[in-house]
């Protein structure tokens, strides 16, 4: 943790985030559902190849959730995510805990200087609670046992689920604010 305090220039208020990203599409997430008693839930199966991605970090102790929606999931898709996350935090020295993907570890990355990004363990997804987020998502916010039209379909439901997210800070620190994370404060 020392290592990403020790980037920073200036002593502006740290916050600690995550950042993960996720794929959305048209192929739908079947599960469970609640049916009237005599009646057999009708869920109708789409496999559709299209998909869009979600970049989200989540800041654990305050709740709060910054995300932009990409077509692509690349390098550049990751610059344009932390250049806005870091004009929107720009009193803040931000730290962002994220995985290996290959586009947070491209030599093309471009990592604004009020923010460092320090790499979770190899094979660890259950140490980034955005995870859990994504699950979610999926679960609450109208992704389980839904088709889409289209990818715009899907591309505005999962815009309503993040802004609706974004405004439900205690429910993200439910969901996020994991015990060893106040070790790392």
């Amino acid at each position: 943790m020392e290592s990403g305090i020790k980037t920073f220039k200036s002593s502006r208020p740290l916050l600690l985030w995550f950042e993960d990203e996720a794929r959305f599409g048209r192929i739908n997430n079947l599960s469970r559902c609640w049916v009237s008693t005599g009646q057999r839930a009708v869920v109708t199966q789409q496999l559709i190849r299209e998909y869009t991605y979600a970049y989200t970090a989540v800041c654990p102790a305050n709740g709060q959730c910054f995300s932009i929606i990409s077509p692509v999931n690349n390098t550049d898709a990751m610059n344009i995510f932390l250049d806005q996350l870091s004009q929107k935090y720009s009193i803040h020295n931000l730290i962002i805990i994220l995985d290996g993907a290959g586009w947070h570890t491209s030599k093309s990355l471009k990592i604004p200087a009020n923010i460092a990004l320090l790499r979770l363990p190899p094979y660890s997804p259950e140490l980034n609670p955005v995870e859990h987020l994504w699950d979610y998502i999926r679960e609450q916010k109208g992704f389980n046992n839904h088709t889409f039209n289209s990818l715009k379909h899907v591309e505005d439901q999962l815009e309503l689920a993040l802004k609706q997210i974004a405004n439900e800070n205690d429910i993200i620190k439910s969901l996020c604010n994991f015990s060893w994370i106040y070790q790392l404060s």
